[in-house]
């Protein structure tokens, strides 16, 4: 690549204009629908590997006092 060929890729990528573009309130909504339904995803599936270990040490535990 040449150095005219750099330059005028980096101006193009780097000069931004108006898109005159409108997001509604629906997409809107959905973009936040969206970004919430992932970061719940990532939450509930640490709690899922988390849960059933703990969950198995507790009753675990609960057996070893109970046979004593």
């Amino acid at each position: 690549m040449s150095n005219h060929s750099l330059l005028l890729f980096s101006i193009i990528f780097l000069i931004s204009l108006p898109a005159h573009a409108y997001i509604g309130p629906g997409m809107a909504g959905g973009i936040i629908a969206a970004i919430l339904g992932f970061i719940a995803a990532i939450f509930l599936a640490f709690f899922g590997i988390l849960y059933y270990p703990v969950k198995r040490a507790i009753q675990n535990r609960k057996k070893r006092n109970n046979k004593d």
